[in-house]
């Protein structure tokens, strides 16, 4: 059987799934089993044929855009097709770094599931949405994945972007639940196994820059936040007011991430040059060369 990991990733996050990707590699005793792939936005033209093209969204219509900071979200769907629909496929966000042995979760007994994953926290896991941020897929099950086509299908309005993302439109008995640490929301401690840096707002190596993301806004009259993001947005764009990115409440997250960094200058896997070019472009905190230089090095 073969066995693939594939990260999402777009300009704005291009960093985070490098480091994602040496971190799968760092921790895994067994990566020789398992290959890697970055599936960036601009590898899939379908998705910029689609910008300001009007789609549903939790019931209300947004217009899509490729310099968000989540655009790549679609491209979680597109495993089971890429690998031909067989073997396993572990999905993950740029966000998600590895901190056990993904081989670990890539060999488990799915049970007769297409899918392993975890609930959703706060009020969207209360709705029943699951969290598709980190997807372990047995792809001969999942033969009506079709990304493009499901993609455009959110332009017809056929299909909802929150139902989708949600696994809403799926076999509820074909998914099983794996262990919240295969998936640990901003929560790091001996018994993560994958840590994901879920908060936008508080992603450690954004700390400071300003805000480019759009925050949601359901279709919802309450409460009245909702009302005032969309005000906002009609009146100063998507990003007007939003503020800029909070370091992170838990330090060890922050000294976790620029860990690998610092390996991953060590060892050649990125430079200082990439670094410095991120910066430009409000991808990565201004401070990042000095945190790098003053975060001891994690352990073996």
């Amino acid at each position: 059987m073969k066995y693939s990991v594939y990260i999402q990733a777009n300009d704005k996050q291009w960093l985070g799934a490098l480091v994602a990707r040496y971190a799968l590699e760092r921790n895994s005793a067994h990566s020789d089993k398992f290959d890697i792939h970055i599936m960036h936005y601009d590898d899939y033209p379908y998705l910029n044929k689609r910008v300001g093209d009007i789609y549903l969204r939790d019931g209300g219509k947004r217009k899509w855009v490729r310099d968000d900071l989540q655009s790549f979200t679609p491209l979680r769907f597109a495993p089971p097709q890429l690998m031909n629909y067989e073997g396993r496929a572990l999905v993950i966000d740029p966000d998600v770094f590895a901190v056990a042995d993904a081989w670990d979760l890539l060999s488990r007994d799915m049970e007769g599931n297409a899918i392993l994953c975890r609930p959703k926290s706060g009020t969207k896991g209360k709705k029943g949405c699951l969290a598709t941020s980190v997807m372990l897929l047995d792809c001969a099950q999942l033969k009506h994945w079709r990304y493009e086509e499901q993609f455009n299908e959110m332009f017809e309005f056929k299909r909802d972007y929150m139902g989708w993302v949600c696994l809403k439109y799926e076999d509820r008995d074909k998914i099983g639940l794996f262990e919240l640490a295969w998936n640990d929301f901003d929560h790091l401690d001996e018994n993560t196994k994958m840590l994901h840096n879920t908060k936008r707002k508080t992603q450690p190596w954004k700390t400071g820059l300003p805000v480019d993301f759009r925050p949601a806004d359901a279709f919802q009259l309450f409460p009245p936040k909702h009302w005032i993001r969309r005000a906002r947005r009609a009146l100063f764009g998507d990003y007007g007011f939003t503020g800029n990115y909070k370091p992170h409440p838990d330090p060890n997250q922050e000294r976790f991430f620029f860990g690998l960094v610092r390996e991953c200058l060590d060892k050649g896997i990125i430079s200082e040059d990439l670094l410095r070019d991120e910066m430009k472009k409000n991808h990565l905190r201004h401070d990042a060369l000095e945190l790098v230089a003053h975060t001891s090095p994690l352990a073996a």
